[in-house]
């Protein structure tokens, strides 16, 4: 079947059920153009919460959908692939986190959404790339803050808030890969072209940004920027909207290892079958729910 036929049907079966998709920034292009909401984890999570549909096709990992079975749990929340999980998210467990508090009774535990919903559930908020700044000001007389689970985020934040924190030893695989020496030889190759950062890089890479920012952030800096090249230091699928919706701008990837294979795994011939067999339905146990809830509810106000 041709994607012209895939999408065809993709829309049918969406109008029978009654169904929206979400996708992530770093899916891949064909996944991007059919979505209904594209963003990042912070927008995406916003739109489940708030949309009508009774069917919600997440393209993206497993926290992902499970977030949005959290906010939603009235809606039938489907993930393509069940094998798209977050190798991130997967470097702590609840009990792990069980342990670390109960080394600092009296702090609060901040937890970065790209978690499990198991951790969420333990935690006092979330944040996203895009807020973690501003949840972490808002602790001010907090003791102590765990942050969880990615310790480059919990660095940045750290230095952008002069409080220092309690991190994990977690990271994202792809965003490591992303080097100093990289960022410096694409500045070389273009001199005039400014630099976007996002927040999960190690420190020496930030220190070469212009500007650091979440997905969704440099969507919209790229829109004030007046630069007509801009070198993108993320996960690569960001490059494919970035290009589409600024097509006389030229992105360059700050290193092309940085892919997160997970994100590229769903297709349209997943999608249509989702919506056909009505699966992978994520689905969170209300004791686990509804204490996750209170800490996304704190993270989106």
């Amino acid at each position: 079947m041709s994607n012209e036929k895939l999408i065809e049907e993709i829309e049918r079966l969406k109008e029978k059920r009654n169904a929206i998709i979400l996708a992530h920034n770093y899916q891949p292009g064909e996944i991007q153009d059919i979505a209904d909401h594209l963003g990042d984890s912070l927008g995406l999570s916003r739109k489940a919460s708030k949309t009508d549909a009774d069917v919600i096709i997440f393209c993206g990992v497993q926290f992902m959908a499970e977030t949005a079975a959290i906010l939603s749990p009235d809606k039938t929340v489907l993930l393509p692939d069940v094998k798209a999980g977050c190798p991130m998210a997967d470097m702590l467990t609840a009990g792990k986190l069980r342990d670390l508090k109960k080394k600092h009774p009296d702090a609060v535990t901040v937890a970065y959404v790209n978690t499990n919903a198991e951790v969420k559930a333990e935690v006092d908020i979330c944040c996203t790339s895009s807020n973690a700044v501003r949840v972490v000001e808002s602790l001010k007389d907090a003791p102590e803050i765990i942050f969880v689970p990615d310790k480059y985020l919990a660095d940045y934040v750290s230095k952008k808030t002069n409080k220092k924190l309690i991190a994990w030893n977690g990271f994202c695989p792809s965003h490591v890969k992303i080097r100093p020496e990289d960022i410096l030889r694409q500045k070389r190759l273009h001199p005039g072209a400014e630099v976007m950062i996002h927040p999960e890089c190690i420190p020496e890479v930030i220190e070469l940004a212009d500007d650091v920012l979440s997905t969704e952030g440099m969507c919209k800096y790229v829109k004030k920027s007046r630069a007509s090249e801009l070198i993108v230091g993320t996960e690569a699928g960001l490059l494919y909207r970035l290009r589409k919706e600024n097509p006389e701008r030229r992105f360059y990837p700050a290193s092309t290892s940085a892919i997160c294979p997970t994100m590229k795994i769903i297709t349209l011939k997943k999608v249509l079958w989702s919506l056909q067999e009505m699966k992978y339905a994520v689905k969170v146990p209300d004791d686990i729910r509804i204490r996750a809830e209170m800490a996304v509810n704190r993270m989106l106000k």
